[in-house]
């Protein structure tokens, strides 16, 4: 049993052994016009770390040749599919600027935008590489708006805008969840309730259309009426009839909305203070 074991594994390692030999053959010829053709032979058949080590030495070689820029952009798409996506971005861009009419014009400026696309972070990290594939995309669509990947790119930049929205969500939720907490900020406890006001009301100016909307406005509601609860005597009143105008505000807004119930107690509260107000006949 062990000999029909070692057999099979004997003779992978000897394929295995012969495919190095010939790829250090090749690496070292003189023969760009050879070592090119294998380097297209092993991109076709997936074996990508090797055409990119081939590519690599060859694109400086080959630029301004008639095959320069399709050494280019097998770099780039070698790099993609071997999921090295911010080296990927790069050799795209440099064909983008190389060759700005080129043949892969179109798919390079198209996978600037999904290379960044893929490397971008979960929402909680920063952010500035979504940014960058928002900007990416768009200037995609600015360039080539009936791209047979139009829609595609329109999806992404849905994609990565809500990424961005969520963002915001989890710094806005933050912010209120330090409340009262006096290390955040030098301006007091007071200033993370404010933090999350404006970086709430910041998003539901940016991003009018989330599908977050709901939750930026309830964090507005709920900072607003604990910013009035933890104010000075001379801020409160102010403060209170500015709580209780953002629950009515909520309410008119998602009347359905399961934290109904929530904005009608906080108006209980903040009219304790703003029926204290002068009435103007």
């Amino acid at each position: 049993m062990k000999k029909w074991l070692i057999f099979p594994i004997l003779i992978c390692v000897m394929l295995l052994s012969g495919c190095a030999q010939e790829f250090n053959k090749v690496y070292k010829s003189t023969d760009y016009i050879y070592k090119y053709e294998y380097a297209k032979e092993c991109y076709a058949r997936g074996k990508y770390t090797r055409a990119i080590t081939l590519l690599q030495e060859m694109v400086t070689m080959m630029k301004g040749s008639e095959n320069g820029q399709e050494c280019l952009y097998m770099l780039a798409m070698s790099e993609f599919l071997n999921k090295d996506f911010e080296t990927a971005a790069e050799y795209f861009k440099k064909y983008s600027s190389s060759y700005p009419r080129g043949e892969y014009a179109e798919l390079a400026k198209f996978y600037i935008g999904e290379s960044l696309y893929m490397s971008t972070p979960e929402p909680r990290l920063d952010q500035t590489p979504t940014v960058a594939a928002i900007s990416a995309f768009q200037e995609f669509l600015d360039t080539y708006p009936d791209n047979d990947m139009k829609a595609t790119a329109q999806d992404r930049l849905f994609e990565l805008q809500n990424k961005l929205v969520k963002k915001e969500l989890e710094s806005a939720r933050l912010y209120y969840n330090l409340g009262t907490y006096f290390g955040n900020c030098n301006g007091g406890g007071e200033s993370n309730y404010q933090a999350c006001i404006i970086t709430a009301q910041n998003a539901l100016k940016d991003y009018p259309y989330s599908n977050l909307r709901e939750e930026f406005s309830l964090l507005l509601m709920k900072s607003k009426f604990e910013l009035a609860e933890n104010s000075v005597d001379a801020k409160r009143l102010e403060r209170y009839q500015d709580a209780e105008d953002e629950c009515y505000g909520f309410i008119n807004e998602y009347p359905d909305s399961k934290d109904r119930d929530t904005a009608e107690k906080f108006i209980k509260k903040c009219k304790h203070y703003t029926d204290k107000l002068p009435t103007i006949e």
